[in-house]
């Protein structure tokens, strides 16, 4: 896994052990990233973090600032091993926490949302829904959750997606609150 574009451009990064963690490849961050490409000073989250490749190239792309969220001791090793190999300790701050948990103490807004929870576990709707409730998207803020095609966002959300696309693995919705 490598960072696609950038001032990372090209640096591969460590990945999480096992199997408990499904990390976004190459080519769904290029979906992703097709769709909005404008970070330059964006302030970030990236929850459900894994890997941190998705706040890692938002930052290689000119973004100023990346809250990583993720609770899985794993993975918040990689996390940490990505910074430190990237040098971008100054740019990015890791939580601990589990992600509702941060959502309902989170007292900053954010540019841009990227939630990438794991599939099929009920946690899409209800954090996208914290998001709203305690408006953490700034205006003209973009979230883009990548979940499984199985999980229908609910009726109330639908009015919020500005894009989706899919695949028979993944969905991705691009969601802007007003």
């Amino acid at each position: 896994m490598r960072i696609i574009t950038g001032i990372y451009k090209g640096r591969n990064l460590f990945t999480v052990p096992g199997k408990s963690t499904r990390p976004t490849t190459s080519f769904n961050r290029e979906v992703i990233f097709s769709v909005h490409q404008d970070y330059e000073a964006c302030r970030v989250l990236d929850l459900f973090a894994g890997t941190g490749s998705l706040g890692l190239e938002a930052l290689s792309r000119g973004a100023k600032w990346v809250d990583f969220v993720e609770f899985a001791s794993p993975a918040l090793g990689t996390i940490l091993k990505n910074i430190s190999l990237l040098g971008c300790r100054e740019s990015c701050h890791l939580w601990r926490k589990k992600v509702d948990v941060f959502l309902k103490d989170c007292l900053e807004s954010y540019d841009i949302i990227f939630m990438d929870p794991p599939y099929e576990k009920n946690l899409v709707n209800p954090n996208l829904l914290l998001i709203k409730e305690r408006k953490l998207l700034n205006p003209d803020g973009i979230i883009v959750v990548e979940h499984s095609p199985k999980e229908k966002l609910n009726a109330e959300l639908m009015e919020s997606v500005i894009k989706e696309k899919g695949s028979k693995s993944s969905h991705f919705s691009w969601l802007q609150f007003t």
